[in-house]
């Protein structure tokens, strides 16, 4: 199912079932999963790893060298996990030696325009709006929504089932389970809509609101919020996964927002 007018290097590995549409390039040391679809006009260059039953877009360019000045030609990879969709003229750019590899994973949805810069890592089941763009060795935890036209700095982590406005800055780190809004980015509640959706339980959802009312609206300093979590919430994955984020933040975390 590879159209005649697209190109598809001899070394390249093509799965099963694939559909390579006209003007697309598929170059050296690439493997596409079984059952993807690649709609005309794509590039997917040396280095790339694309799943199964993936969806590429026209105009999107899958593992393209880093913009980063300190690339000096090493391998590192792109890798696109399963069942993801890459829409319209988005770009993910490989690793550089600093991680070696540019990950999004499986069951994703990146809108158009969107940039992965090099060493970022996207987990699961994550959607990207339209236009927003990462920079270099960011991280996005599983099922967060970043929406449309969003900046997120170098070295940033957001953390899973966040929702993000769009527009929004990011250049602190986004714990786990909240909406974020407001300029600067600033704690917005939970994401307690998502939540729901995703199974959690309202026993479970109230224990994680209580854990960041002492994070942001006990006017606590954050070492002795988290020490008071420890203390006073019962102990669950959750509890566990938000102190882990905001101890281990290396830029710290947004703030509680502070105007009218």
């Amino acid at each position: 199912m590879i159209h005649p007018l697209a190109y598809t290097h001899p070394e390249a590995k093509i799965g099963a079932s694939v559909s390579i549409d006209p003007f697309s390039f598929i170059g050296k040391n690439v493997e596409i999963g079984e059952g993807t679809t690649i709609a005309a006009n794509v590039t997917i260059l040396e280095g790339s790893r694309i799943g199964k039953n993936c969806k590429i877009f026209s105009g999107a360019v899958i593992g393209a060298i880093p913009q980063d000045l300190k690339f000096r030609g090493e391998e590192s990879l792109a890798i696109i996990g399963d069942n993801t969709t890459i829409r319209e003229c988005v770009t993910v750019n490989r690793g550089t030696a600093s991680k070696g590899k540019t990950i999004v994973g499986n069951n994703c949805l990146i809108m158009a325009y969107c940039h992965i810069a090099h060493d970022s890592i996207v987990g699961n089941n994550v959607i990207i709006g339209n236009s927003t763009q990462l920079a270099g060795e960011v991280e996005i935890d599983d099922f967060a929504i970043l929406s449309a036209a969003i900046l997120v700095h170098q070295f940033t982590r957001i953390g899973s089932h966040v929702m993000i406005q769009g527009g929004s800055k990011i250049n602190k780190d986004v714990p786990p389970y909240i909406t974020a809004g407001r300029e600067p980015l600033s704690y917005a509640g939970l994401n307690a809509i998502g939540l729901r959706r995703r199974g959690f339980s309202s026993e479970t959802i109230n224990a994680i609101q209580e854990t960041y009312r002492l994070v942001y609206l006990s006017k606590l300093n954050t070492s002795d919020a988290l020490e008071k979590i420890n203390a006073e919430i019962p102990e669950s994955s959750e509890r566990d996964e938000i102190v882990r984020f905001i101890s281990e933040s290396q830029r710290g975390i947004i703030k509680d927002y502070i105007g009218g």
